[in-house]
């Protein structure tokens, strides 16, 4: 078998292949680029699981990057156990053929308890007394102690948040190199974040996203020189292309003047009650499901005449469109709804910013019922913010609790957003391999990464 790495450079495009990626530009030039036709929704979870398995949502099960768990009446994101991808992974059907054939997952996602030989994953510390630890999983276990000793610990604050930055993704970079040394495996899959991040808070501007391009150009070319001097074939991968947006959308604010959201209030904040509500919307960048507790027909369609009128929101597909792009699945809404390409949408449920719950003021991916992109801006309207997070930093120190509530409730921060299928196949994302893995002019579905990995492997 040809021992191959898939590169995964989240967010880059036909289009940034240029002036500020002029090493990926000049090695890209000696193969073949072909733009990835997106699927529904163009997120990180769902996509990855398609690119695994060769399958669509309806049949992996990842309806997104989180959804509504229906027994449990329960919102959840950001999941970790690889059981939950209903569909066997690459190098499951790899392994069934050739016994010696080993994987490592660097920083995928649903990366816990899977069947590859290697893998690690964010994973933080949340001690008793209230206070998050960066830390990471690994399976082996000691693996993870071994590049931490080695790396330091893995920056989860760099991850994510307001004070994202290069550091994460070059310790991803590092631990990969670290783990290809030690174990040699057959397919290695990378994950570098870095693009995610201010074209999210920029949008699709190239000025203002210079210095990012640039930085993770520089790593591209550090990591595919190392694995071109192992005799290791490269594959550039995407998931999806940035957007410039201007326009967000509060759904639940909607449903719930129109007497479809409850509400539990606690302190004298409020919470959204998915399982006394009789609709929600689990948002998700440009793409939401709406979950309605009576399915019928007729209260359906009342709630889908309603969304359709809602601006913003291009689409709203039920069960029977929701087959087009193959996201029927159980775990789907009722209904869908598209962004239109101006417009994303929020998870925002109150109606005055005083009731906001606590965890809205604060980096928190779990307690939020949807994705929320403002968690990467402190809020401008703080005085002097770095005094604060200095503060709070401090309480933290002295073993008190503290809340870093320094994110912002207004959604117009955001300029970049991703989830539907763009018009422009420059903004679609991209695979960059050798000449000899695609066909001429072969048109690329994201069902067909799979099989494309499957054919460099055996070369």
């Amino acid at each position: 078998m040809k021992r191959t790495v898939v590169i995964n450079v989240v967010g880059l495009t036909k289009s940034l292949l240029g002036e500020h990626t002029p090493f990926l530009k000049t090695w890209s030039d000696k193969r073949q680029v072909r733009a990835v036709h997106p699927i529904l929704p163009a997120v990180t979870c769902s996509v990855q699981a398609t690119y695994l398995t060769g399958k669509m949502p309806n049949e992996h099960g990842i309806v997104g990057n989180g959804w509504y768990f229906e027994e449990e009446c329960e919102i959840k994101f950001w999941r970790q156990s690889n059981k939950l991808i209903k569909a066997k992974k690459i190098w499951e059907v790899m392994k069934e053929q050739h016994p010696h054939f080993t994987c490592a997952n660097m920083f995928w996602w649903f990366n816990m308890y899977s069947t590859a030989d290697y893998t690690i994953t964010p994973r933080p510390q949340y001690h008793a007394d209230g206070i998050k630890l960066p830390d990471c999983y690994s399976h082996p276990a000691e693996l993870r102690d071994e590049l931490q000793n080695e790396l330091g610990v893995f920056p989860l604050f760099d991850f994510w948040g307001p004070r994202t930055n290069i550091k994460s993704t070059k310790w991803i970079a590092d631990a990969s190199m670290k783990v290809e040394e030690k174990f040699s495996p057959t397919l290695t899959f990378i994950y570098l974040p870095h693009l995610d991040y201010n074209f999210q808070r920029h949008g699709n501007d190239l000025g203002k996203n210079a210095k990012d391009l640039m930085e993770i150009d520089n790593l591209c070319e550090e990591l595919i020189k190392f694995y071109e001097s192992r005799n290791v074939q490269v594959i550039v991968l995407s998931e999806y292309g940035i957007t410039s947006v201007n326009r967000p959308v509060h759904l639940n604010r909607i449903l719930r003047k129109n007497n479809y959201i409850s509400i539990r209030e606690e302190s004298g904040l409020e919470l959204l009650d998915a399982g006394a509500s009789k609709a929600f919307a689990v948002v998700d960048h440009q793409v939401a499901h709406i979950y309605l507790k009576d399915k019928t027909e007729a209260e359906t369609q009342k709630l889908k005449n309603l969304l359709q009128k809602v601006e913003g929101v291009e689409l709203v597909l039920d069960k029977n469109d929701q087959h087009k792009y193959f996201i029927n699945h159980k775990d789907s809404g009722t209904l869908v709804c598209v962004a239109d390409k101006y417009s994303w949408f929020t998870y925002y449920y109150w109606l005055d910013d005083t009731k906001a719950p606590d965890f809205a003021r604060i980096v928190e991916i779990h307690k939020k019922p949807g994705y929320d992109p403002v968690e990467l801006f402190i809020d401008p309207n703080i005085n002097l913010p770095m005094v604060k997070v200095g503060t709070t930093l401090l309480k933290k120190k002295l073993g008190l609790r503290y809340l870093m509530d320094v994110i912002s409730l207004d959604g117009s921060l955001v300029k970049g957003s991703h989830g539907r299928i763009p018009e422009s196949e420059n903004d679609w994302a991209v695979l960059i391999a050798d000449q000899t893995l695609l066909k001429e002019k072969e048109q690329i579905k994201a069902t067909d990464v799979f099989h494309i990995l499957s054919r460099a492997l055996i070369n």
